[in-house]
Protein backbone atom coordinates (compact mmCIF):
# COMPACT_ATOMS: atom_id res chain seq x y z
CA UNK A 1 0.00 0.00 0.00
CA UNK A 2 1.32 3.22 -0.92
CA UNK A 3 1.83 6.55 1.25
CA UNK A 4 0.50 9.53 -1.11
CA UNK A 5 1.32 13.08 -0.12
CA UNK A 6 -1.57 15.24 -0.70
CA UNK A 7 -0.73 18.46 -2.34
CA UNK A 8 -3.00 21.60 -1.68
CA UNK A 9 -2.93 24.87 -3.60
CA UNK A 10 -4.86 28.12 -3.74
CA UNK A 11 -6.56 26.71 -7.03
CA UNK A 12 -7.79 23.41 -5.63
CA UNK A 13 -9.59 25.08 -2.43
CA UNK A 14 -11.36 27.37 -4.92
CA UNK A 15 -12.46 24.30 -7.45
CA UNK A 16 -13.94 22.27 -4.27
CA UNK A 17 -17.34 21.41 -5.26
CA UNK A 18 -18.80 18.71 -1.93
CA UNK A 19 -21.30 19.71 1.00
CA UNK A 20 -23.13 17.48 3.43
CA UNK A 21 -25.02 18.35 6.74
CA UNK A 22 -23.70 17.03 9.86
CA UNK A 23 -25.84 14.06 10.48
CA UNK A 24 -26.96 12.70 14.55
CA UNK A 25 -26.87 9.66 15.24
CA UNK A 26 -26.52 7.58 18.34
CA UNK A 27 -23.25 7.09 20.64
CA UNK A 28 -20.35 4.14 20.40
CA UNK A 29 -18.80 1.75 22.06
CA UNK A 30 -17.14 3.44 25.79
CA UNK A 31 -18.76 6.80 24.56
CA UNK A 32 -22.91 6.14 26.72
CA UNK A 33 -25.16 4.33 24.82
CA UNK A 34 -23.67 1.71 22.44
CA UNK A 35 -25.05 1.75 18.83
CA UNK A 36 -27.82 0.34 18.67
CA UNK A 37 -30.14 1.82 21.73
CA UNK A 38 -32.63 3.92 20.79
CA UNK A 39 -32.23 2.70 17.20
CA UNK A 40 -32.50 5.02 14.35
CA UNK A 41 -30.84 5.83 11.29
CA UNK A 42 -27.02 5.71 12.71
CA UNK A 43 -27.06 1.82 13.47
CA UNK A 44 -29.54 -0.60 12.51
CA UNK A 45 -30.71 -4.19 13.94
CA UNK A 46 -27.88 -6.37 14.80
CA UNK A 47 -27.08 -9.52 11.73
CA UNK A 48 -28.18 -7.09 8.91
CA UNK A 49 -26.58 -9.68 6.50
CA UNK A 50 -28.96 -11.99 7.31
CA UNK A 51 -31.03 -12.80 4.24
CA UNK A 52 -29.44 -10.20 2.58
CA UNK A 53 -29.09 -10.64 -1.46
CA UNK A 54 -25.65 -8.72 -2.08
CA UNK A 55 -21.87 -9.20 -3.28
CA UNK A 56 -20.37 -8.71 -0.10
CA UNK A 57 -22.24 -8.34 3.32
CA UNK A 58 -19.93 -8.53 6.59
CA UNK A 59 -21.74 -7.40 10.12
CA UNK A 60 -19.20 -9.21 12.66
CA UNK A 61 -21.83 -11.53 14.15
CA UNK A 62 -20.28 -14.54 13.20
CA UNK A 63 -16.71 -13.51 13.86
CA UNK A 64 -15.55 -14.26 16.91
CA UNK A 65 -13.96 -11.62 19.15
CA UNK A 66 -10.41 -10.46 18.74
CA UNK A 67 -7.94 -10.29 15.77
CA UNK A 68 -10.01 -9.67 12.91
CA UNK A 69 -9.91 -12.29 10.15
CA UNK A 70 -11.99 -14.07 7.82
CA UNK A 71 -11.81 -16.14 4.58
CA UNK A 72 -13.97 -14.06 3.12
CA UNK A 73 -11.97 -10.48 3.23
CA UNK A 74 -8.24 -9.81 3.76
CA UNK A 75 -6.73 -7.46 6.30
CA UNK A 76 -3.90 -4.82 5.33
CA UNK A 77 -1.96 -3.24 7.90
CA UNK A 78 0.56 -0.80 8.93
CA UNK A 79 1.10 0.62 12.12
CA UNK A 80 -2.53 -0.62 13.07
CA UNK A 81 -4.51 -3.48 14.09
CA UNK A 82 -8.52 -4.67 12.93
CA UNK A 83 -10.74 -6.26 16.17
CA UNK A 84 -14.22 -7.60 16.43
CA UNK A 85 -15.52 -6.30 19.52
CA UNK A 86 -18.86 -6.42 20.88
CA UNK A 87 -20.83 -3.37 21.78
CA UNK A 88 -23.94 -3.49 23.33
CA UNK A 89 -27.03 -4.20 22.29
CA UNK A 90 -25.86 -3.85 18.38
CA UNK A 91 -23.80 -7.00 18.63
CA UNK A 92 -20.31 -7.28 17.19
CA UNK A 93 -18.33 -4.07 15.79
CA UNK A 94 -14.88 -3.64 13.73
CA UNK A 95 -12.43 -1.37 15.45
CA UNK A 96 -9.81 0.20 13.21
CA UNK A 97 -7.03 1.52 15.13
CA UNK A 98 -4.03 2.94 14.06
CA UNK A 99 -1.04 4.98 15.14
CA UNK A 100 -0.26 8.29 13.88
CA UNK A 101 0.03 8.02 10.09
CA UNK A 102 -0.29 4.09 10.26
CA UNK A 103 -3.66 2.42 8.23
CA UNK A 104 -5.63 -0.30 8.84
CA UNK A 105 -8.05 -1.76 6.33
CA UNK A 106 -10.69 -4.68 5.61
CA UNK A 107 -9.85 -5.74 2.14
CA UNK A 108 -12.69 -7.04 -0.14
CA UNK A 109 -10.49 -8.73 -2.74
CA UNK A 110 -11.47 -10.64 -6.33
CA UNK A 111 -14.90 -8.06 -6.55
CA UNK A 112 -16.84 -8.02 -9.59
CA UNK A 113 -19.71 -5.97 -9.39
CA UNK A 114 -22.32 -6.36 -12.80
CA UNK A 115 -21.70 -3.71 -15.28
CA UNK A 116 -18.99 -2.06 -13.23
CA UNK A 117 -21.86 -0.24 -11.01
CA UNK A 118 -22.66 -0.97 -7.13
CA UNK A 119 -23.80 0.20 -3.96
CA UNK A 120 -21.90 0.69 -0.71
CA UNK A 121 -23.70 0.88 2.82
CA UNK A 122 -21.56 0.80 5.97
CA UNK A 123 -21.85 2.22 9.16
CA UNK A 124 -19.39 4.28 11.07
CA UNK A 125 -18.24 6.29 14.07
CA UNK A 126 -14.72 8.14 14.39
CA UNK A 127 -13.29 9.05 17.78
CA UNK A 128 -11.60 12.04 16.76
CA UNK A 129 -10.01 13.43 13.29
CA UNK A 130 -6.49 15.06 12.74
CA UNK A 131 -5.98 18.59 13.73
CA UNK A 132 -2.45 18.56 12.40
CA UNK A 133 -0.46 18.47 10.73
CA UNK A 134 -1.95 21.09 7.97
CA UNK A 135 -3.61 19.78 5.37
CA UNK A 136 -3.59 16.41 7.03
CA UNK A 137 -5.70 14.16 4.55
CA UNK A 138 -7.24 10.80 5.62
CA UNK A 139 -9.10 7.95 3.63
CA UNK A 140 -11.75 5.48 5.12
CA UNK A 141 -12.96 3.87 1.85
CA UNK A 142 -10.76 3.00 -1.41
CA UNK A 143 -11.53 1.52 -4.63
CA UNK A 144 -9.06 0.35 -7.37
CA UNK A 145 -9.18 -1.54 -10.33
CA UNK A 146 -8.29 -2.36 -13.79
CA UNK A 147 -8.32 -0.05 -16.93
CA UNK A 148 -7.31 3.12 -15.02
CA UNK A 149 -4.78 3.81 -12.93
CA UNK A 150 -7.05 5.70 -10.79
CA UNK A 151 -7.16 5.05 -6.81
CA UNK A 152 -10.41 6.29 -5.90
CA UNK A 153 -11.77 7.17 -2.14
CA UNK A 154 -15.32 7.45 -2.39
CA UNK A 155 -15.15 8.45 1.50
CA UNK A 156 -12.11 10.58 3.25
CA UNK A 157 -11.35 13.86 4.00
CA UNK A 158 -8.68 16.78 5.14
CA UNK A 159 -7.67 18.95 7.48
CA UNK A 160 -7.86 22.71 6.28
CA UNK A 161 -6.30 24.95 9.12
CA UNK A 162 -7.08 28.22 6.84
CA UNK A 163 -10.55 27.56 8.31
CA UNK A 164 -10.29 27.03 11.43
CA UNK A 165 -8.31 24.92 14.66
CA UNK A 166 -10.53 22.00 14.35
CA UNK A 167 -11.88 22.14 10.62
CA UNK A 168 -11.81 18.99 9.03
CA UNK A 169 -14.52 17.95 5.83
CA UNK A 170 -15.86 15.03 4.25
CA UNK A 171 -14.59 14.72 0.66
CA UNK A 172 -14.33 12.25 -2.04
CA UNK A 173 -10.82 12.26 -4.37
CA UNK A 174 -8.85 10.19 -6.41
CA UNK A 175 -5.18 9.99 -6.92
CA UNK A 176 -2.83 8.30 -10.16
CA UNK A 177 -3.79 8.13 -13.46
CA UNK A 178 -4.30 11.16 -15.88
CA UNK A 179 -6.05 13.42 -12.79
CA UNK A 180 -3.38 13.23 -10.38
CA UNK A 181 -4.19 14.00 -6.87
CA UNK A 182 -7.38 16.07 -5.90
CA UNK A 183 -9.46 16.26 -2.80
CA UNK A 184 -13.00 17.58 -3.16
CA UNK A 185 -14.25 19.39 0.33
CA UNK A 186 -15.46 22.85 1.23
CA UNK A 187 -16.69 24.35 4.61
CA UNK A 188 -20.34 23.39 4.61
CA UNK A 189 -19.31 19.54 4.61
CA UNK A 190 -18.21 19.22 8.37
CA UNK A 191 -16.63 15.86 9.61
CA UNK A 192 -18.49 14.68 12.81
CA UNK A 193 -16.86 13.16 15.38
CA UNK A 194 -18.18 10.16 18.49
CA UNK A 195 -21.53 9.95 16.61
CA UNK A 196 -22.35 6.70 14.42
CA UNK A 197 -23.96 7.10 11.35
CA UNK A 198 -24.74 5.68 8.72
CA UNK A 199 -22.87 6.06 4.91
CA UNK A 200 -24.16 5.22 1.43
CA UNK A 201 -22.19 5.28 -1.84
CA UNK A 202 -22.92 4.72 -5.66
CA UNK A 203 -20.05 3.71 -7.80
CA UNK A 204 -21.40 4.52 -11.55
CA UNK A 205 -19.19 3.27 -14.10
CA UNK A 206 -21.23 4.33 -17.29
CA UNK A 207 -21.46 8.01 -15.78
CA UNK A 208 -18.28 8.30 -14.26
CA UNK A 209 -19.81 9.04 -11.16
CA UNK A 210 -19.57 8.54 -7.25
CA UNK A 211 -22.58 9.66 -4.76
CA UNK A 212 -23.28 9.49 -1.61
CA UNK A 213 -26.00 9.61 1.09
CA UNK A 214 -25.56 10.17 4.86
CA UNK A 215 -28.32 9.02 7.15
CA UNK A 216 -30.45 7.72 3.47
CA UNK A 217 -30.61 11.87 2.67
CA UNK A 218 -28.70 12.39 -0.96
CA UNK A 219 -26.34 14.78 -0.97
CA UNK A 220 -25.88 15.62 -4.36
CA UNK A 221 -23.32 18.42 -3.40
CA UNK A 222 -20.99 15.27 -2.93
CA UNK A 223 -21.07 13.88 -6.18
CA UNK A 224 -18.39 13.86 -8.27
CA UNK A 225 -18.03 13.01 -12.24
CA UNK A 226 -15.27 12.63 -14.91
CA UNK A 227 -16.38 15.88 -16.43
CA UNK A 228 -15.49 17.79 -12.75
CA UNK A 229 -12.40 16.44 -12.81
CA UNK A 230 -9.74 16.38 -15.36
CA UNK A 231 -12.34 17.71 -18.38
CA UNK A 232 -12.23 16.69 -21.61
CA UNK A 233 -8.72 17.19 -22.44
CA UNK A 234 -7.68 15.05 -19.36
CA UNK A 235 -10.47 12.76 -18.42
CA UNK A 236 -10.92 11.21 -15.57
CA UNK A 237 -12.12 7.44 -15.38
CA UNK A 238 -13.21 4.61 -12.72
CA UNK A 239 -11.57 1.53 -12.64
CA UNK A 240 -13.15 -1.45 -13.43
CA UNK A 241 -13.52 -2.33 -9.55
CA UNK A 242 -12.13 -5.38 -8.35
CA UNK A 243 -10.84 -4.33 -4.47
CA UNK A 244 -12.98 -2.18 -2.29
CA UNK A 245 -11.26 -1.18 1.15
CA UNK A 246 -12.80 -0.01 4.11
CA UNK A 247 -10.65 1.57 7.32
CA UNK A 248 -8.50 4.05 7.92
CA UNK A 249 -5.83 5.94 6.74
CA UNK A 250 -3.74 9.29 7.45
CA UNK A 251 -1.21 10.43 4.95
CA UNK A 252 1.25 12.31 7.03
CA UNK A 253 2.96 11.86 9.88
CA UNK A 254 3.19 13.74 13.18
CA UNK A 255 -0.55 13.60 13.36
CA UNK A 256 -2.31 15.52 16.20
CA UNK A 257 -4.20 13.22 18.06
CA UNK A 258 -1.01 10.55 17.75
CA UNK A 259 -3.91 7.84 17.04
CA UNK A 260 -6.99 6.86 15.76
CA UNK A 261 -10.22 4.78 16.55
CA UNK A 262 -13.07 3.94 13.98
CA UNK A 263 -15.74 2.04 14.60
CA UNK A 264 -17.40 0.27 11.61
CA UNK A 265 -20.09 -2.05 11.08
CA UNK A 266 -22.94 -3.14 8.51
CA UNK A 267 -20.98 -3.22 5.38
CA UNK A 268 -22.71 -4.36 2.08
CA UNK A 269 -21.58 -3.83 -1.14
CA UNK A 270 -24.69 -4.40 -3.75
CA UNK A 271 -26.52 -4.10 -7.08
CA UNK A 272 -28.68 -2.46 -5.87
CA UNK A 273 -29.07 0.97 -3.45
CA UNK A 274 -28.77 -0.32 0.40
CA UNK A 275 -30.75 1.82 2.62
CA UNK A 276 -29.77 2.63 6.22
CA UNK A 277 -32.91 0.53 8.21
CA UNK A 278 -30.44 -3.20 7.62
CA UNK A 279 -31.43 -4.53 4.22
CA UNK A 280 -31.60 -4.04 0.89
CA UNK A 281 -33.96 -0.91 0.45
Amino acid sequence: MRTIPTLVTAAALAAATLAVAPVAAAGGPGHGPGPGHGGGPGHGPRGTCAGVEALFCEDFESEPTGGASSLDWGVDTRHGTLRVERAGRAGKVLRVHTEDNGYAFLEVDDFAAPGNTFYGRLRLKVDDFPTAPDWAHFTLVEVTGSGSDEVVRPLGGQFAPTVGPDATFWGIGADGGPTGDWTSWRESAPTVEDQWQCVEFEWSAPENRVALWFDGVPQPDLTVTGDEHGGADVPFVLPTADTVRIGWQLYQGGATPDHFDVWVDDITLASERVGCGGGAS
